[in-house]
């Protein structure tokens, strides 16, 4: 963090063949776009141009139709999985803290690109709009690792041991989220 930006370039340059490795075997990215597939609780749904249509955008026979002009489609398509996952892990976060009599101030969607959720002090919840994509049982992990959070604002062993009483899919959803969140990543 201390260094100059000559030491960064050179560093760079030094593992120039690393990084261009690194960067090939990215996935491609996939765009909004008209025909494109777009996971959604992670089941492959066509995006439907419909410009005549009213309505914004909504989700008929596994299908994303959106309506409007062409240059704003992808804008279109990112509000509405940006308010399902909002919808989805609002219903989660409520039905967790049910069980545990701690409510939480607020629930929000981002776009973060470093953590799937956030639990503030103060009772905020935060999670990255890109879960919309992931199974259900990614999505279940992730609300109750954060609610787990209202109670205790560590990872220690009594913070593990709410997480696994609030779901049965930390074992698999941690292991999903390594291996496949970055491709989440590279969608839109």
């Amino acid at each position: 963090m201390r260094a100059g930006r000559g030491a960064g370039v050179a560093l760079l340059m030094n593992h120039a063949e690393w990084v261009a490795n690194r960067l090939a075997a990215l996935p491609d990215a996939l765009p909004f776009a008209d025909g494109s597939l777009v996971p959604i609780g992670d089941v492959p749904h066509r995006i439907r141009h419909v410009p005549q249509s009213r309505g914004g955008a909504w989700l008929q026979d596994g299908e994303l139709h959106v309506t409007g002009a062409p240059e704003f489609l992808g804008r279109r398509v990112t509000d509405f999985l940006r308010a399902e996952a909002l919808r989805r892990l609002s219903g989660l976060v409520v039905a967790k803290t049910a069980t545990l009599g701690v409510p939480a101030r607020r629930i929000a969607v981002k776009d973060t690109r470093s953590r799937w959720g956030s639990c503030a002090s103060d009772g905020s919840l935060a999670f990255s709009w890109r879960l919309v994509m992931t199974p259900e049982f990614v999505q279940d992990y992730v609300a109750a690792h954060e609610v787990a959070h209202l109670k205790y604002m560590n990872h220690g062993k009594r913070f593990w041991h709410l997480v696994d009483r609030l779901t049965p899919y930390a074992a698999t959803a941690i292991p999903w989220l390594r291996a496949e969140g970055f491709r989440l990543l590279r969608v839109g």
